[in-house]
């Protein structure tokens, strides 16, 4: 049997300089230098081990390094461990995420170094007393700074913000600030407030100032950052994600359209054939579970009603019954067996999905 083609590879870098607010996801505040840099060479080595102990070969199409702030390490060692694994007849979309406060002259040449040429920027909020709140250590004026600094060098750059936050009432003129950015990508996500985050306990203590919308203020949040997003040329490609025709992510579009994809790091999770991992950092570190075949066919292909191609039933006639019931209540359009979800599915795609699950 032939190794198995892996095309998408995924590292997570969960260092951060403090941890913010809304976040419960597994972090490391505080490192010290010679920590990362430790971690820095475990990655590499996880890589090379996960291709023999997968029988993988790498043809890298997409590669994304998430955080966490994946610049507060060194990421140089890893140039030499992921250049011979990148797709020589495509061009590899090459991501890095990067905290507005990580912007400098040195760390974006060392990006550019490393091959990188797509930026995630993870702005989050456009108000300064929301982002205080959060904890993001930068006001509004100086994330638009670090963006212009990085669209110098990155044609391909866009933002992260996070819909449904406590505070600011001034959120359409907050948008407006964006058009001069020349975003080409926007992820638009809705806060969820989750168990063991400090956002929690603060609403739990009923905190000043911590007061969250209301669900349909949310939703109208949610729309109108759509049609801002749409007025300056990003379209709805998933239901967070908007960008520039030509500039999807093509790593995530990987992901929810079921390729396999290779997940290293603590924090990281992965897909390779019937197996999963979770926080792969080679022999001993991490778990390692293998899905049944019916499963694993339904998870590879149910999560591409979340994007604009839709979801096609082929091979899956039990689905039919309970979509056309969504369809016929104006929550999705039906061409043939393909189902996309319409703007008002969209605010239900989870019960959607959980249902025909």
């Amino acid at each position: 049997m032939g190794r198995r083609v892996v095309r998408n590879l995924y590292v997570h870098f969960p260092f951060c300089r403090r941890k913010c607010t809304y976040c419960a996801l597994y972090s490391r505040a505080g490192s010290t230098p010679s920590e990362r840099e430790e971690y820095v060479k475990r990655v590499a080595a996880a890589i090379g081990e996960a291709a023999d102990r997968f029988s993988l070969e790498m043809s890298l199409s997409t590669v994304y390094f998430g955080g966490g702030s994946p610049a507060l390490c060194d990421l140089r060692p890893l140039a030499k461990t992921i250049a011979p694994l990148l797709d020589k007849s495509a061009k590899t979309e090459f991501t890095v995420e990067l905290h507005p406060l990580d912007v400098a002259d040195d760390k974006l040449s060392e990006l550019e170094e490393l091959g990188a040429n797509r930026i995630s920027m993870g702005v989050e909020s456009l108000d300064d007393d929301s982002l205080r709140h959060m904890g993001r250590g930068y006001s509004f004026d100086e994330a638009e700074n670090a963006f212009a600094r990085v669209k110098e060098r990155f044609g391909n750059a866009g933002v992260d913000l996070i819909v449904g936050y406590p505070g600011t009432e001034r959120k359409r003129e907050n948008l407006r600030r964006l058009a001069g950015w020349g975003l080409k990508h926007c992820s638009a996500y809705s806060l969820i407030v989750e168990e063991r985050s400090i956002l929690k306990k603060l609403l739990e203590k009923g905190t000043a100032g911590t007061a969250l919308p209301s669900d349909d203020e949310t939703m109208d949040e949610i729309s109108e950052t759509a049609a801002f997003l749409k007025s300056i040329g990003l379209d709805r490609y998933e239901i967070s994600n908007y960008a520039a025709p030509g500039f999807e992510c093509r790593h995530n579009l990987a992901v929810w359209h079921g390729e396999d994809y290779l997940g290293v790091g603590e924090g990281a999770h992965g897909r390779i054939g019937q197996t999963r991992t979770v926080d792969y950092l080679g022999s001993g570190h991490g778990t390692i579970e293998t899905i049944d075949p019916a499963h694993d066919a339904k998870e590879r292909r149910i999560f591409a009603l979340r994007t604009s191609s839709g979801l096609d039933t082929a091979g899956f006639p039990e689905w039919t019954k309970p979509l056309d019931g969504f369809a016929a209540a104006g929550l999705l359009t039906k061409d043939g067996g393909v189902y996309r979800l319409t703007e008002r599915g969209t605010e239900i795609c989870d019960a959607i999905l959980a249902e025909i699950v």
